[in-house]
């Protein structure tokens, strides 16, 4: 009997602690805010309770190499990623990250790194704020409409439905330069991270935006507001983008006549390097403008311009973070159906090389580690264009250098106004018909001179001055080219004065 006492005792408690709750409320709205934030982020609801309260599915799909889905639990995904390990991934032949105390760096791309992690600052904000806030319902640009290719934009894939809706709304914000906004979903810190992470990591083209972002949340840790954050570029954005995408298409226009998805990439890749100088205090060193517009940059941007470029070309080419030593950036590309790794800032040397081009994760597994949601891309197993890629290297090694022709790295042009003067300096230090030879930086500033001669556009530029100084009436201009290792051009030009 005396049993049944104490549970009549324990369940009249009960009611009453449940009355008294009832009777707070009553006369608090917000404290019953308050408790179902407190039990939400102490895990005493059930969990079918939260993820139908969140909206969090319970798995998700992606696609490995072999473009086979797989699928993972939500919590998987939505952990801090950061610290998932080998023990932590799927035994299905998709990528399983080496231990970094592998990792050897060899010394003459020790110091190419330069990647900086997304970067979030959580402010929490008081209940009546976070009401205040929920009550705006400022969502800015939600994205409605927008579609986005998994094959082309990988890590939108990534995210479960809610997720992908939240991505849409930060890009189109991020588009129109809406800084912040309610989220339109409810979601935690590591869900926010995740999903700002895809929209950064599959979308260089907004280089206005920087890798960092500052979340509010109420005391339950659901997200309220999203603040991001712009770089200078964005204060006369038509103007950037006018720059950005002229320097683009100086590459562009010359991929595009290459055959094959292969050659396009040789291309796209010995063009960066040939205009790119890697320097870390670059400004703006996490986008593609810094390699495109500036061509000064540090591993971020050499990524994501490779990316820009191959994604307008239509193949598939992906960012990829993780620890190469310090933390660093490269890319994966997808070509005839097989993946590799490319670091075209470990290419970018004295000579250039391919030591690093269209390689496998065995062979990068000794230099470079995937981190965050890198870990979740395709693994790199592709044979057929590593052999090519050798081919490649073997006819840049037969290209003959700067020494071999007697030039120092000082003497070469970089520029189409350099190269104007120096043949006007020639041709009038010779006081007439002349054979002279000059060194420009690049393929792609060969092919401005090459237009500047079959447009006349040289005349204006340098030659009309040439003729009216030697009181001559006209002349003949032959110009042979020859590509030099690195990347450089050899000019040579034959100028016959007639009076």
């Amino acid at each position: 009997m005396k049993y049944v006492k104490k549970l009549l005792y324990l369940f009249l408690g009960i009611l009453s602690l449940l009355n008294l709750i009832i009777i707070i409320s009553a006369f608090n709205p917000d404290f019953s805010d308050r408790l179902s934030d407190f039990l939400y982020s102490h895990d005493i609801l059930p969990q079918e309770t939260l993820q139908e309260e969140i909206e969090v599915p319970k798995e998700l799909s992606v696609s490995d190499a072999a473009g086979d889905t797989h699928a993972y639990t939500s919590d998987e995904l939505l952990s801090d990623i950061s610290e998932i390990g080998k023990d932590d991934l799927p035994e299905d032949g998709s990528y399983i990250p080496p231990e970094k105390s592998v990792v050897e760096v060899p010394e003459e791309v020790a110091d190419k790194s330069g990647y900086v992690p997304v970067q979030d600052t959580n402010e929490q904000v008081d209940d009546n704020e976070a009401q205040d806030l929920e009550n705006q319902l400022a969502y800015g640009e939600t994205g409605d409409g927008l579609t986005f290719n998994t094959e082309l934009y990988p890590y939108y894939g990534m995210l479960d439905a809610p997720l992908q809706k939240l991505y849409r709304q930060i890009y189109a914000n991020a588009m129109a330069l809406n800084g912040i906004f309610t989220p339109v979903e409810k979601v935690g810190i590591q869900q926010l991270r995740n999903v700002f992470m895809a929209v950064f990591n599959d979308h260089p083209e907004i280089f206005w935006m920087d890798s960092a972002y500052r979340g509010r949340f109420s005391a339950g840790g659901i997200c309220m507001q999203i603040v991001l954050q712009f770089n200078q570029t964005a204060d006369n954005l038509s103007a950037s983008k006018a720059e950005f995408e002229e320097a683009a298409e100086e590459i562009l226009s010359g991929a595009r006549n290459m055959g094959s998805d292969y050659e396009k990439e040789v291309y796209v890749h010995d063009a960066l390097l040939d205009r790119i100088q890697y320097n870390m205090a670059a400004p703006l060193n996490q986008t593609a403008y810094s390699a495109l517009v500036n061509e000064q940059t540090v591993c971020a941007g050499y990524a994501r311009a490779f990316q820009y470029l191959m994604e307008q070309l239509g193949v598939p080419c992906y960012y990829c973070t993780g620890y190469a030593g310090q933390n660093h950036a490269w890319n994966i590309i997808k070509l005839d159906g097989e993946f590799y790794n490319v670091d075209s800032t470990w290419n970018d040397t004295d000579p250039n090389t391919y030591d690093y081009f269209n390689k496998t994760d065995g062979y990068f597994a000794v230099t470079h580690v995937r981190e965050d949601l890198s870990v979740y891309l395709p693994a790199c197993n592709g044979q057929k264009y590593q052999a090519q890629e050798n081919e490649a290297q073997s006819a840049s090694d037969s290209r003959r250098s700067l020494d071999d022709i007697g030039f120092s790295s000082d003497a070469v042009l970089t520029g189409l106004e350099d190269y104007y003067q120096n043949c006007y300096n020639n041709i009038m230090q010779s006081g007439g018909s002349v054979q002279f030879q000059n060194v420009v930086d690049s393929a792609d500033l060969w092919q401005q001179c090459y237009d500047a001669y079959n447009s006349g556009v040289y005349a204006d530029a340098y030659m009309n001055q040439v003729l009216s100084e030697l009181n001559a009436s006209s002349c003949q201009v032959d110009v042979q080219a020859e590509e030099l290792s690195g990347g450089k051009v050899l000019l040579t030009h034959n100028i016959t004065v007639n009076y």
